[in-house]
């Protein structure tokens, strides 16, 4: 089940906008043995319903898996500078180990 923030991200998203402060513009709360729900909305769009956050439900899972894999992805490709290593000496070599490396990563985690 995808988390509330995230929904309220993606229907602020499908509304224009971009960015939403979980400190300032959108308030959430969880009593106990409770789902959370919108405690203040200070945004210029109306609060989402029930019904319209649960229409991104499966954008919400989506969105929530591709960042898991990106955080992975993040790991693997390995520092800037090993990168960039990585570049120097192909363009040297002629050899295609940096694009390799990213191939490999990305097929180890696919979206």
């Amino acid at each position: 089940m995808a988390q509330l923030s995230t929904k309220v991200r993606l229907y602020c998203k499908a509304n224009s906008v971009d960015t939403v402060d979980f400190r300032k513009d959108v308030l959430l709360v969880q009593e106990a043995g409770q789902d959370p729900k919108i405690q203040s909305w200070n945004l210029s769009i109306s609060e989402p319903t029930v019904e319209q956050l649960a229409s991104y439900e499966t954008a919400g899972n989506a969105a929530e898996a591709n960042a898991v894999i990106d955080a992975t992805r993040r790991t693997q490709y390995l520092s800037w500078q090993q990168q960039m290593e990585m570049i120097y000496k192909d363009q040297k070599n002629g050899t295609t180990t940096f694009k390799d490396h990213c191939d490999k990563v990305r097929s180890d985690n696919p979206k």
